[in-house]
């Protein structure tokens, strides 16, 4: 209970002492606080340990799970091709697992360089038409871009977008109607500033084949949201438009709280979380998660940020909420954003839980 009553009084303190809350380099807040200590008995509540937490995945998807284990533990790629050629490929859920297969490849190069992920290129190499294998391979590269070229603006980073792009266009001939490629080309487009009507050429070949994807709608925000582009206003334009056509049960009603996160001043001021604007982008979210379906694959993404907004309102009970549903996994927005993503997810967990128990809250009253 010490590091409870820590955060509390350190809640307290920041209170006090006013706009000591800003907002850290890509993502997520710093609070005037040393360290990143674990949720107050994490156990109590049934969550996990801070080192168990998986930063691969917004939430569980044992399947994947087993074929990556099953990839890095032998070689071979045949389990990760199996898995995305039974995936749906209009859906959320491949996107997904492309984008984690991606990821640990790039993972292991960086842990490896030169050696890891050689199951990849001998997906690659033993079957080039392979669909899937080509779209990992196009994410690999755009995850290596913005992770690991030296920044935005270098020579490497552009070098590696250019080679993605090509990638991702080989990728989409392999797979006609498959909305994955040209998501993972809205990537590109944004690194490379593509001219507003080479994007909206990309973006009308993703709208015609999957027209309610979140998971496009995310990337392609990013694209409005880059300073080269010129304004947030085309952002919550197009963050709006997409919420207000929605249909029911659809996340993209939560978009347009992914556009305020997207611009959140270096300094965040008391004032901020009571504003009009978070007040009905969170609002909007709140409904989005209340109508979808609960095996959206999208809806831990939602979550994730909303955990981030609310404990930032201070509204403990509906923070706690979206801890119950998407402890474990926290490979998501904010926290993948931050250097470490474990780390960060577990301080807001723990003023959640703080905040939760100062106002009567306790491992009994948390619904199952």
């Amino acid at each position: 209970m010490e590091i409870l009553w820590f955060l509390i009084a350190m809640g307290l303190l920041v209170a006090a002492l006013g706009p000591l809350i800003r907002r850290r380099r890509g993502g997520g807040i710093r609070l005037a606080a040393p360290g990143s200590p674990d949720a107050a008995d994490p156990a109590a509540y049934g969550f996990a340990l801070q080192e168990e937490l998986d930063i691969r995945v917004p939430g569980p998807d044992q399947d994947l799970m087993d074929a990556l284990t099953a990839v890095q533990s032998s070689g071979r790629w045949q389990a990760a091709s199996q898995l995305l050629a039974g995936t749906a490929k209009e859906g959320e859920l491949r996107w997904q697992r492309v984008q984690a297969f991606g990821g640990a490849a790039a993972l292991e190069l960086v842990e490896r360089p030169g050696v890891g992920a050689q199951w990849l290129k001998a997906w690659r190499l033993e079957a080039g038409k392979d669909a899937g294998g080509a779209q990992v391979h196009a994410e690999l590269l755009v995850q290596q871009a913005w992770r690991q070229s030296g920044g935005v603006g270098s020579a490497d980073h552009r070098i590696i977008l250019e080679e993605a792009r090509e990638a991702c266009r080989k990728a989409a001939l392999l797979a006609p109607g498959d909305p994955v490629p040209y998501i993972t080309e809205l990537a590109v487009a944004r690194g490379l500033a593509y001219p507003e009507a080479e994007f909206d050429e990309l973006w009308a070949k993703v709208i015609d084949v999957a027209p309610n994807h979140m998971g496009a709608h995310l990337a392609a925000l990013h694209y409005w949201c880059e300073s080269w582009h010129g304004s947030r206003e085309k952002a919550d334009a197009f963050a709006h438009a997409a919420a207000a056509r929605a249909p029911q049960g659809s996340l993209l009603a939560a978009l347009p709280l992914f556009a305020v996160y997207a611009h959140i001043p270096e300094v965040v001021l008391t004032n901020f979380w009571e504003s009009a604007v978070v007040t009905r982008a969170v609002q909007g979210a709140m409904y989005a998660v209340r109508t979808a379906r609960g095996d959206d694959p999208m809806l831990a993404h939602v979550r994730h940020l909303l955990l981030w907004f609310l404990v930032g309102m201070e509204r403990w009970a509906e923070a706690m909420e979206q801890v119950r549903h998407v402890d474990g996994c926290v490979g998501a927005l904010p926290w993948s954003a931050a250097e470490d993503p474990a780390a960060q997810y577990a301080v807001y967990r723990a003023l959640a839980v703080a905040g939760y128990e100062a106002n009567g809250g306790s491992p009994a009253t948390l619904p199952n």
